[in-house]
């Protein structure tokens, strides 16, 4: 076997790895477009771009050799997304379950092999802060939401704030998509609650929001490839 042969294709060159970097290409312009729709008040543009953004993120993590349990945590935020879409408590609900189940296949997947370990006592200070906030919002926010969605907020916030936690175990990237996915959905908590928002709330949802799921498919992808070499 020749050096050339024996020397593995580099991403992206060969094979359907050559689609990644359209893919990748393909959902920063969706969430360019969003982002914008949003600002300049544009409603429809908003129903067509943010259904495209978790299935092309899916598609660019498949094609990069993600493991499922990403891609399937993707493709629920996209449930997510189109159940949230609808403005009422039902949808609302179903989204937030949707949600719930992406956040259990990045817990899995956190704990999986050697990287789900590693950390664990590097982490310990982390997971106090993040359950002291956790904490505060609550008793904060508790009184402002709506009776029946209560139950169903803390119970979606202490699984959200869990992945937030367990992501910093592969590295920077995901501990901040962590952080920012923590952050997305405390801004609609509070929306909901009825508290003072941001100009362009949803905007600031949508930043926050897309960047996460980013940061935390890119941190999976680098600690797999960390992982090979």
């Amino acid at each position: 076997m020749s050096a050339t042969a024996s020397r593995p294709a580099r991403p992206g060159t060969a094979g359907p790895g050559r689609f990644a970097r359209p893919l990748l290409g393909a959902f920063l312009v969706a969430a360019v477009v969003d982002l914008a729709g949003l600002l300049a008040g544009l409603d429809t543009v908003h129903l067509v771009a943010k259904p495209l953004l978790m299935p092309l993120l899916a598609a660019y993590a498949a094609v990069r050799g993600g493991p499922r349990l990403l891609i399937a945590a993707l493709l629920f935020g996209w449930g997510g997304d189109v159940f949230l879409l609808a403005d009422n408590d039902l949808a609302f609900l179903l989204g937030m379950g949707s949600f719930a189940v992406g956040h259990v296949c990045y817990l899995t997947l956190f704990g999986r092999g050697r990287a789900g370990m590693a950390r664990t006592r590097a982490s310990l200070a982390a997971g106090i802060v993040y359950a002291v906030v956790l904490a505060v919002f609550l008793v904060l926010i508790w009184s402002d939401l709506p009776a029946e969605l209560r139950v169903p907020v803390a119970g979606y916030s202490l699984l959200l704030t869990a992945m937030a936690w367990r992501a910093g175990v592969l590295g920077r990237y995901a501990a901040a998509g962590g952080a920012l996915f923590l952050l997305s959905d405390a801004l609609i908590a509070t929306g909901i609650a009825e508290w003072p928002r941001l100009p362009a709330p949803d905007f600031w949802v949508m930043l926050t929001y897309i960047a996460a799921q980013l940061l935390l498919a890119l941190g999976v992808l680098r600690a797999g490839r960390a992982g090979r070499s």
